[in-house]
């Protein structure tokens, strides 16, 4: 497994946010945590990039790696980039000074070059605004600098909370779609997500999550047909 999720304890004070959370992502896989405002879904996706501390559990990356007490730009250097609810782009900042501080760890230039490149490969608008201001950018192209920003580390897992939030329907396909190509291209995904109809459609695996548990866990497509995904989720 890339990612080993076990028995994670999380508090803010007195809440218990996660209750004994156990998850893995294999190489390759597009993984998603569907459910409610409030489950512990974000939480999850803060412990894992270092930006919440565990009371209990383990999180261990590529099979050796510890994680739960590493500082955050050192679990970025060992391969995972988190593109945060919300997007938090540098809005005072170009598109291109945006990109860059993704690569803030890398020094060799032409590689820096290159996953630029590959960034306006996947988001073409990007190459069209570097000089834009991320204040000035639409919503979706926001979206889109802070995926683009995570993929500048060039990352091993990228860590996704929330991508199509308040994004038009239109837009949503955009994005999901470039979550498909970013995950063939090779990097691994993690994905936490509200519309679940969409998720699950990408997910080759998924977990359902309720009050800071695991309640379900199966193929993504074995939950789509679940009656109570359907119900709960699926507006069915």
């Amino acid at each position: 497994m890339l990612l080993t999720v076990n028995g994670l304890h999380v508090y803010y004070g007195a809440i218990h946010a996660l209750q004994g959370v156990s998850l893995s992502v294999a190489p390759g896989e597009i993984v998603t945590l569907i459910g409610s405002n409030g489950a512990g879904k974000s939480t999850l996706l803060r412990s894992i990039s270092g930006l919440v501390r565990p009371t209990a559990g383990e999180i261990v990356f590529d099979k050796t790696v510890r994680l739960n007490q590493l500082p955050t730009h050192t679990i970025v250097r060992e391969g995972i980039s988190h593109v945060p609810e919300g997007r938090q782009i540098f809005a005072n900042l170009t598109v291109r000074e945006n990109l860059q501080l993704g690569a803030f760890q890398h020094r060799d230039r032409e590689e820096i070059r290159e996953t630029m490149e590959r960034v306006f490969e996947l988001f073409p608008v990007l190459k069209d605004r570097t000089q834009q201001s991320g204040a000035t950018l639409s919503g979706g192209e926001q979206q889109m600098l802070a995926i683009g920003r995570a993929l500048m580390a060039r990352p091993q897992l990228l860590l996704l909370d929330e991508p199509s939030l308040g994004l038009a329907p239109l837009v949503v396909q955009k994005i999901f779609a470039i979550i498909r190509e970013i995950n063939a291209q090779g990097t691994t995904i993690l994905l936490v997500e509200q519309n679940a109809h969409m998720a699950l459609r990408i997910a080759r695996r998924g977990y359902v999550m309720q009050t800071g548990q695991i309640v379900l866990e199966d193929t993504g497509a074995r939950l789509l047909e679940s009656p109570e995904v359907r119900a709960a989720y699926l507006g069915e």
